[in-house]
């Protein structure tokens, strides 16, 4: 039996999209793991308290920067040339942000309640006095 060009570019397509989603469970398993995790032995805690200040400080406390340098070496086996490069290094990076995202808990919004008129304008000048405000009698 023989395989038509339509039946090897599926096929091809199946493989390309799920050695996509491999690669982005391990972008996003690394960066964790340097960003989040304390490691073995606490190594990656150490790590980044030494790295406390200046640019690897900073790179390994932020999961979204991390990501794009973490996504780098796993774009090279996927992509074929400059263009697809780009493409697929920016799209492993951000769906290793969206696996992240969606392992967070939720946070609720924040809550807005205005109060009545005097309570909101409790910081601004009043135009009139008010007969509850001290004053000085003598």
């Amino acid at each position: 039996m023989r395989a038509t060009g339509r039946t090897l570019r599926r096929h091809h397509m199946e493989w390309s999209l799920f050695r996509f989603i491999v690669f982005t469970l391990a972008v996003w398993r690394v960066t964790h793991l340097l960003a989040e995790e304390d490691g073995p032995g606490r190594i990656f805690a150490r790590v980044r308290v030494a790295a406390a200040d200046g640019f690897w400080g900073s790179l390994l406390a932020c999961f979204y920067c991390l990501s794009l340098w973490v996504a780098l070496p796993f774009t090279f086996s996927l992509s074929t040339d400059w263009r697809e490069f780009l493409i697929v290094w920016l799209a492993l990076s951000g769906a290793a942000c969206l696996v992240e995202r969606i392992g967070q808990q939720a946070v609720p919004p924040a809550v807005y309640c205005e109060g009545a008129k005097e309570e909101s304008d409790a910081l601004l000048r009043r135009s009139t006095p008010r007969n509850d405000s001290p004053v000085d009698s003598q």
